[in-house]
């Protein structure tokens, strides 16, 4: 069932006043934020999802329900807890927790989440080449199933800029990803 946007920007706003209104939200949307982190970082993913959660909570009264939907403040506030969490990794000489690569983004480990393995270190090479807000956004579109629109709010640009990044991104994978086996995947991304 597809949450109301409405009905959760309600809640989120009713939510600063009235505690409970928040708790619909956390059983709408954590399935949804839990893929988000399990795809970046999966072996950290259920501690950041508590941390995600704890910060909207936190921070619940800073959503303005007139620069986006609620789901997209929420994934903005679990892209800037990643953040966070890679930034940890990267200041910490320890070694990263197991099935994460150090330093970051696991771009590295996205070819064992695909289901054609044989294409994903091309992929996973194209996709790091690109400009890391079109790499975002076009993951926010075809990984999280977010709109442009929402993809836009949670990485901070205008709505019409994320629709023409989003439209480069996808153009400079199907350019680079011209193999037969891969169209299948592109065709995903479209």
């Amino acid at each position: 069932m597809d949450p109301d946007p409405v009905a959760d920007e309600d809640l989120l706003v009713r939510s600063a006043a009235e505690p409970a209104a928040f708790e619909p939200l956390v059983a709408r949307h954590s399935v949804a934020l839990h893929g988000y982190l399990a795809r970046r970082a999966p072996a950290a993913v259920d501690d950041l999802l508590s941390e995600v959660w704890l910060q909207a909570f936190a921070h619940r009264h800073t959503f303005d329900a007139a620069r986006g939907a609620a789901r997209a403040w929420l994934f903005g506030v679990a892209r800037n807890v990643l953040a966070r969490h890679w930034q940890r990794l990267t200041r910490d000489p320890g070694a990263p927790p197991a099935g994460e690569p150090a330093g970051g983004d696991p771009w590295q480990a996205v070819d064992q989440r695909l289901d054609a393995v044989a294409a994903g270190p091309l992929i996973r090479r194209k996709l790091a080449e690109l400009p890391e807000v079109e790499r975002e956004l076009l993951l926010l579109v075809a990984w999280e199933g977010l709109t442009p629109t929402e993809a836009a709010a949670v990485v901070g640009v205008p709505a019409g800029t994320a629709r023409s990044r989003l439209h480069r991104a996808r153009a400079r994978l199907r350019s680079r990803l011209s193999d037969g086996t891969l169209n299948t995947l592109t065709g995903e991304l479209a």
